[in-house]
């Protein structure tokens, strides 16, 4: 049994069984993760039900909480008395719940604890609204009157419905004021400053002719007609968009009469079935993957982030795969093998252990400083002071990204080199390819799973990465997408928004911080969705590319 034992030992397979339980291991970590983040995140969009609580406050006298459960926790009663809190309760473990109250604006803040040996009792009333504002957060009371022009137009239990239409037609109102702010009256403001910047090049050139000057001026004369139109145009959907106003009361009695304008939303949760609150559920989803964020990004969407998170992945690629293979190519191909090539390789190996914030240092004195500045002194003399690439962007955050992932895409296409077989060029050259040809067409498309392998892992750590984006071009909030009708259509130069940076945003700089946790859920299983989609997008084509050169290696 010994000797039975021992072979077993030897022949290696406990380690077989070691590795595939870390695997395991590994893998229900990452499911267990990803759940965790899924069900705190999704739930977040559910519209939870509005209790009207009779609660007996530390002074004695009862009030009125409407508010919904968020988290509910054992408090032990020791630590509750330690804090100064008093009840009649002989429990040493007690329920605290905490709630949303919403009316910040009135409340002071959007949530608080409720215990539960202070619940007199609750109760699920049925007209009770929840009202989704531009401002403020969300709005939970009664509705008693709709308003147009100041007069009443509805009451009671009419409100509702003059509220649900009329608040259509506000959200009608601000699409098209939307529209024209960002869209006609942005390219005439970009047009604007496209005709101040040429005639600042000509006067720098000396070519400002009279001529010349005519010419900028009927332009500029025919933008400012178009900006003017659009002004009165915008004035007058603005005095219609707050033409409406409803009156609510709230939870201490008092009414709000706020404008119609700064409602988002409004539902009234306690009288939703399974099917409608599953319809909000899918809006308010949509909402948050396809809108702007607002509330200091506690609120709202995070389409910006998203957009800014795969352009800038994308732009990375394309910078890193050329480079990455042909110093891998030159490395293995044409370089004399020796000291200096073998001490080039550990340093690429080495550069892959380099914090990430170094790259974003180096990104900013090299790439924004250095070349930036450069580049505006050459061909932008005209925007000084005002930097064009001298400043932190777009461009400058691909390259450093480019260049942290450089060591990865070189190591994995140099593999890929090493494993073609050699009988393969022998041939090719004795069919009379030259070295380049037999490069170009042979070595290069079979190593090409193996580049395809690199730029997965070079994806998959880009996407994720914060710290030196924070330094060469990463925002809170990016006025405009880097994309846009306006030539050049990509703009390079633009800052954007970063969904690895929203998340340290939202978690560690939000003023409202019960608010902000679930969407810190959310946008981090919305980041890991975004890998996985690009990363199994590269992952498709690195297989069809094995299947197509794998008779060739055989």
């Amino acid at each position: 049994m010994a000797r039975r034992g021992g072979n077993w030992w030897k022949s290696g397979d406990p380690w077989i069984w070691l590795t595939a339980g870390a695997v395991t291991l590994c893998i229900l970590a990452v499911a267990g993760l990803l759940l965790l983040i899924s069900v705190r995140g999704l739930a977040h969009f559910w519209p939870d039900h509005v209790y009207a609580f009779r609660y007996a406050e530390q002074d004695g006298t009862i009030v009125t909480v409407l508010a919904s459960v968020r988290e509910t926790e054992a408090v032990t009663s020791a630590r509750l008395r330690e804090a100064g809190l008093t009840f009649d309760s002989d429990l040493e473990q007690v329920d605290r719940y905490l709630v949303k109250v919403g009316n910040r604006d009135r409340l002071g803040s959007d949530f608080r604890f409720l215990l539960e040996p202070r619940i007199i009792g609750r109760s699920l009333p049925p007209d009770v609204v929840v009202i989704e504002r531009t401002e403020w957060g969300d709005q939970i009371g009664y509705l008693r009157v709709v308003k147009e022009g100041g007069a009443n137009v509805a009451e009671g239990r009419a409100a509702w419905p003059e509220l649900v239409q009329r608040s259509e037609r506000v959200a009608e109102l601000r699409a098209r004021i939307r529209e024209l702010e960002r869209g006609t009256v942005g390219s005439i403001n970009y047009a604007m400053e496209d005709l101040r910047l040429e005639r600042r090049r000509l006067e720098l050139d000396g070519a400002l002719t009279e001529a010349r000057v005519a010419e900028l001026e009927r332009e500029r004369s025919e933008l400012d007609a178009q900006y003017s139109g659009l002004q009165e145009e915008l004035a007058r959907l603005y005095t219609q968009i707050q033409r409406d106003s409803y009156v609510m009361e709230i939870q201490d009695g008092s009414t709000v009469e706020l404008p119609l304008a700064t409602v988002v939303r409004a539902y009234r949760p306690n009288l939703m079935g399974p099917l409608d609150k599953l319809g909000f559920w899918f809006a308010k989803l949509w909402e948050f993957v396809s809108d702007d964020p607002r509330e200091a990004n506690t609120e709202g969407g995070v389409f910006p982030a998203i957009f800014g998170t795969v352009v800038m992945v994308l732009l990375m690629s394309a910078f890193v795969t050329p480079f990455g293979v042909i110093a891998a190519v030159y490395l293995r191909e044409y370089a004399k093998q020796g000291p200096l090539t073998r001490t080039i390789r550990i340093a690429v190996n080495n550069l892959a252990g380099v914090p990430s914030i170094v790259y974003g240092v180096f990104g900013l004195g090299f790439f924004v400083y250095f070349l930036g500045g450069n580049i505006d002194a050459l061909f932008y003399p005209e925007a000084a002071p005002a930097p064009v690439f001298g400043t932190p962007g777009l461009l400058w955050s691909s390259l450093t990204l480019a260049l942290l992932t450089l060591p990865v895409v070189i190591v994995a296409t140099e593999e890929g080199l090493a494993r073609i077989p050699r009988s393969i060029l022998e041939g090719s050259y004795a069919l009379g390819a030259t070295r380049a040809e037999t490069l170009w067409r042979t070595v290069l498309p079979m190593a090409s799973p193996a580049m395809m392998t690199g730029l997965i892992l070079a994806v998959a750590r880009a996407a994720g990465e914060v710290a030196p984006l924070m330094l060469v071009g990463v925002v809170k909030l990016a006025p405009s997408l880097p994309i846009d009708g306006n030539p050049p259509f990509l703009h390079l130069d633009r800052k954007f928004m970063h969904l690895g940076f929203h998340i340290y945003d939202v978690g560690f700089q939000s003023p409202n911080v019960e608010a902000a946790r679930p969407l810190v859920y959310a946008t981090a299983l919305l980041l890991v969705l975004i890998i996985i989609a690009l990363n199994l997008a590269a992952v498709h084509i690195r297989n069809r590319l094995r299947e197509k050169y794998r008779a060739l290696e055989s």
